[in-house]
């Protein structure tokens, strides 16, 4: 049995700038907490992945002293989690709105391996909520409910500890080496390899200048048969991809060896 494994954020959909980083910000205005994250500082703010763990890497003992904070680790904890609670609640309404569409290929590739059998899952350390919100929305309510989620507090190691990544394999009742990952950031294409997973990796808005190496492919997106060509940035399958990513491409990453035995693509455009 075979599995595609999609990530959630930067995969299904931009999510990080226009979303995530703008609910977080309006709950510290909330909050009254002397924070914002532009679209830049953002950037440094993703290399912590999970939502509780970025906010709790910001408490430090300056941090606690000026705003008043709790210097015992239960209580401060739990104010942490309410943060958390209340910037979720900010993102689903966003996503309501409207304000991150989904990204191209992304349904369309979904559909495919699920017709032809292959298990499907999303993999991501956001919360529960914000994950479903958003794979709704990208794959459909029909293609969701055949879906496993993975997400939020699962598992305490988050990415790039391979956890989340073996979780849904175990979930989807099928082993790492015939399960391909999607995913978009340095962390993410880790926490996939470190699972024994491959991995097509869909340079995102914060991700162009990460290095995602580790993965078998990097495009600038996943594409459509009847758009543009994808910008292909590293291939190491047997096969030309040109305008998409399709079933056939991913399906040669969990086939023989000889079907990774090095770059076919012709016209590649130089990482980084």
């Amino acid at each position: 049995m075979k599995a595609l494994i999609f990530d959630c954020d930067g995969v299904l959909a931009e999510t990080e700038r226009d979303g995530h980083r703008v609910a977080f910000n309006r709950m510290f205005a909330e909050e009254h907490l002397d924070v914002e994250w532009t679209e830049e500082g953002y950037a440094s703010a993703l290399q912590v992945a999970g939502g509780k763990e970025r906010l709790r890497q910001l408490c430090t003992p300056a941090f606690i002293e000026k705003h008043g904070l709790p210097g015992e680790l239960a209580a401060l904890d739990e104010l942490v989690a309410s943060w958390h609670r209340r910037k979720t609640e900010i993102f689903l309404e966003l996503v309501a709105e409207g304000r991150m569409p989904s990204r191209a290929g992304v349904r369309r590739l979904a559909e495919e391996a699920h017709a032809s059998g292959w298990r499907l899952a999303v993999a991501s350390t956001s919360a529960l909520e914000s994950v479903e919100a958003i794979a709704r929305q990208a794959l459909g309510e029909d293609l969701v409910a055949t879906c496993r989620i993975a997400a939020g507090d699962m598992v305490t190691d988050k990415k790039p500890a391979p956890a989340i990544y073996l979780h849904a394999a175990s979930m989807l009742g099928v082993s790492p080496e015939d399960t391909v990952a999607v995913e978009d950031s340095r962390i993410g294409v880790n926490a996939a390899v470190a699972a024994g997973m491959r991995v097509v990796a869909t340079v995102s808005h914060y991700t162009a200048d990460e290095d995602l190496s580790a993965a078998d492919v990097v495009v600038d997106g996943l594409g459509e048969p009847d758009g543009s060509p994808v910008t292909v940035y590293q291939n190491h399958i047997a096969a030309e991809i040109n305008t998409h990513v399709s079933l056939d491409h991913v399906a040669l990453m969990v086939g023989s060896p000889s079907a990774l035995s090095g770059a076919a693509q012709s016209k590649v455009k130089p990482w980084r």
